[in-house]
């Protein structure tokens, strides 16, 4: 088993910023390809950003140029830095790893007007 542990969610005020932190431990090799999705109120979850573990990155377009995905393959911990935070990237944050399929408890993240 992989356990996920998340941390840096909180309120921010819009065009403030954020850093989110998911630490796997576990039964681990290598955690594949590691990141973030988020799920707003009446919304599906969906993808915010992906790193694999050769670092090649994925991004949403509505967070292309303001979140930064980042792995740090010793430490088997994925981040996720947010800057210019607007109110519609309100939402719950998952971290993820495909190896094997995992997804952490989640992190509110509440970006007020």
């Amino acid at each position: 088993q992989v356990q996920l542990v998340e941390s840096g969610g909180g309120l921010v005020q819009a065009g403030g910023a954020l850093r989110l932190s998911c630490a796997a431990s576990g039964s681990i090799f290598s955690c594949g390809t590691m990141g973030w999705y988020r799920q707003a109120p009446g919304k599906q979850r969906g993808l915010v950003a992906t790193v694999t573990s050769a670092g090649r990155t994925n991004y949403a377009d509505s967070v292309k140029g303001r979140f930064t995905v980042s792995r740090d393959n010793a430490k088997n911990t994925v981040y996720l830095q947010m800057d210019s935070l607007k109110p519609e990237d309100t939402a719950v944050y998952y971290c993820y790893v495909s190896l094997p399929p995992t997804w952490g408890q989640g992190t509110q993240v509440t970006v007020s007007s």
